[in-house]
């Protein structure tokens, strides 16, 4: 790894163009996880758009309780803080995956795809993942509002065996694709540009949103398998809702809505 990779918050903020993510970054050596960090920053909405940065979690985690597992200065680990999203979780959830999969964008001429509902591949092989986790924050005596922290994890500087073999064959990074180094500054920037630019988008126009999601998705007229609130589900997926998730066309009959807090695929 070259030492001008490491991650600096002075030269991930310099010339960054954008409107409300990254105006303030924190960069840790290491920490338990960036989204504790990013939870506590979330309780005061003056902290909307902070991002926090790690080159080392320990206790990193993924969905359902699973484990991130990074070695040191090996991938981008972040958290973003939203202090009163105007946007739903669903919705959050898609826009993400598309600014996330746009940042790494065509390595070695492999485009990076969305696997719903919160993996990100190259060349079929997760790459990234995301966390969304939801906060209750009360802004006044009678009004209750929503934070959102957002944890994105992507493998930059991994070789083969940097990964738990049980995940060997599943998991891929930037380098491996490229057979070459990435420069994780400049990911990072990118990286922030794509958020802070879709957050807007989703906003205005939700359309535009899913429109882009389905152009990358690797599910989209595919068969998925799928848990829904421990009951296995089956069918062809035939679409994306902005409010009510993954739409499958059920083998037993019937078209069906899971969202993405309460499902995990299976294949």
């Amino acid at each position: 790894m070259p030492q001008t990779d490491l991650l600096d918050p002075d030269k991930i903020k310099a010339h960054l163009k954008t409107k409300r993510i990254g105006k303030k970054i924190l960069v840790y050596s290491s920490t338990s996880s960036t989204s504790d960090i990013a939870a506590e920053y979330a309780k005061n909405k003056n902290n909307d758009g902070l991002v926090v940065f790690a080159e080392e979690q320990t206790a990193g985690r993924g969905r359902a309780g699973s484990k991130w597992h990074s070695n040191r200065a090996d991938s981008i680990l972040c958290s973003i803080v939203l202090a009163d999203s105007k946007i739903n979780a669903e919705l959050l959830c898609l826009t993400c995956a598309v600014a996330t999969a746009e940042a790494i964008g065509k390595p070695a001429n492999s485009e990076a795809k969305i696997k719903w509902p919160n993996d990100i591949l190259l060349a079929g092989k997760k790459v990234a993942g995301i966390l969304i986790e939801k906060f209750e924050i009360q802004n006044s005596k009678f009004k209750i509002a929503f934070s959102y922290v957002i944890g994105i994890g992507i493998n930059c500087h991994q070789e083969k065996d940097s990964f738990p073999a049980e995940v060997q064959s599943t998991a891929t990074s930037i380098d491996m694709e490229t057979r070459t180094i990435c420069d994780r500054i400049l990911l990072a920037k990118r990286f922030l540009t794509s958020i802070d630019s879709w957050l807007e988008v989703a906003e205005k126009n939700s359309k535009d949103v899913t429109d882009r999601w389905r152009e990358l998705s690797v599910q989209l007229g595919h068969r998925v398998t799928l848990l829904y609130n421990g009951r296995e589900f089956a069918g062809n997926c035939i679409g994306i809702d902005p409010e009510k998730g993954l739409i499958l066309q059920l083998d037993t009959g019937g078209v069906r809505f899971f969202d993405a807090a309460h499902t995990t695929i299976i294949m």
